[in-house]
């Protein structure tokens, strides 16, 4: 049985370290659309959708807004992956690295 290696990433919280909630509230689908151009999409032309990267995506945790940073990024594109690491820096935001846990089929 071979081991299945789970990539690293890093949870980018709504929440400032002081505990305010981050404004606008749509920072997270404005974060994850700027770097929707970095996902996989298998439509083009005119009928082509913006798709989240699979590499950065908005969820909600409870009432809190996240962004999920996958640590692959950084071997695709370092300057989207900084970009993303100092946004939460900048803004003094909540940042947990983890990994997601698939669920269970």
């Amino acid at each position: 049985m071979t081991e299945q290696v789970t990539a690293r990433e890093y949870f980018i919280q709504g929440i400032t370290r002081d505990g305010k909630k981050f404004r606008p509230s749509d920072w997270a689908e404005r974060i994850c659309g700027v770097l929707s151009c970095f996902g996989r999409s298998k439509v083009a032309g005119p009928y082509a959708h913006m798709q989240y990267s699979p590499y950065v995506r908005p969820i909600q945790v409870g009432d809190v807004k996240c962004v999920v940073v996958d640590e692959r990024l950084r071997e695709i594109e370092p300057m989207a992956f900084d970009f993303v690491i100092n946004f939460a820096n900048d803004n003094n935001l909540q940042l947990t690295e983890a990994c997601s846990i698939p669920d269970a089929v």
